[in-house]
């Protein structure tokens, strides 16, 4: 009983611990927002604001904040819903529809993995351009959907092909068809590894940058990463300004993992279960 108690106390000891190294930097971001830009130059980077300022909040918002968060919320759910959508339809046809080229067609898509974003800035600007969609929010949608799928149609594949075949079986002796077997049957099975897609994806979104510099002009159009990078730029020296923006644009992601830890978890640890 004492070893245990011994190991549990350590056990907390190390949570509590690593709570404080991950959150810290949160921490800080907070600290230093609520600073003047004076107080942060003559001060210790570490100390405690003097007074606590929010006017450095009401800058950023007054700089348009909102409309550039609004711009990254828009573009990134969109994304995402297609994403699951499409790459759970790739992933069942791939891991229980039986057809000659089931091995071609997942390795191009894993093959996808392997491609720079940064080699493919050209063709996707020149199309862009082609299509009228260019300097739109439209235009990130299909850039920010295709080097997402690989990943996704991966990670779906690898988790559809461990869901009991028995379970199709019965379905297709009640005269359920692919459709409704895909709908009733392997998508509900699958929401660890779609709740983990999608989590995935929407953060890797929201911080995306390189595709809306090149395909964003327009500052009404501009996501949140753009509207960061003007941020920097405006006030380069006036760092309580810019941790405050950093902050605000960190919220929602910090929210999201709060009520959607346990599913993220989940489609974390299932696969490795299962191996």
């Amino acid at each position: 009983m004492i070893r245990r108690g011994i190991k549990q106390a350590c056990l907390y000891l190390f949570a509590a611990v690593w709570f404080v190294i991950s959150f810290y930097p949160f921490i800080f971001m907070i600290n230093t927002s609520l600073k003047g830009r004076m107080e942060f130059l003559i001060k210790p980077v570490w100390a405690f604001p003097e007074q606590f300022l929010y006017t450095n909040y009401v800058r950023v918002i007054e700089g348009g904040f909102f409309r550039f968060f609004f711009n990254s919320v828009s573009v990134s759910v969109i994304s995402v819903v297609v994403i699951i959508l499409v790459s759970s339809l790739a992933s069942y046809v791939i891991s229980r529809v039986r057809f000659r080229f089931s091995t071609l067609v997942y390795g191009l898509f894993v093959a996808g993995m392997m491609i720079p974003i940064h080699i493919t800035l050209i063709p996707v600007y020149n199309l862009t351009r082609a299509l009228g969609i260019y300097d739109s929010l439209a235009a990130l949608v299909g850039p920010y959907v295709a080097f997402s799928l690989p990943i996704s149609v991966f990670v779906l594949v690898g988790f559809m092909r461990d869901i009991p075949l028995e379970l199709e079986e019965a379905a297709v002796m009640d005269g359920a068809s692919r459709l409704r077997i895909y709908t009733k049957v392997v998508m509900p099975l699958s929401k660890p590894a779609l709740s983990t897609v999608a989590i995935y994806s929407f953060i890797l979104l929201w911080n995306e940058f390189i595709y809306a510099l090149v395909l964003l002009t327009s500052k009404k159009n501009w996501n949140l990463t753009m509207g960061l990078w003007n941020f920097q730029g405006q006030y380069s020296i006036d760092i309580p300004l810019i941790m405050a923006t950093l902050t605000l644009a960190a919220l929602p992601l910090i929210m999201i993992y709060f009520f959607l830890q346990e599913q993220v978890i989940k489609g974390m640890t299932t696969g490795a279960l299962k191996g």
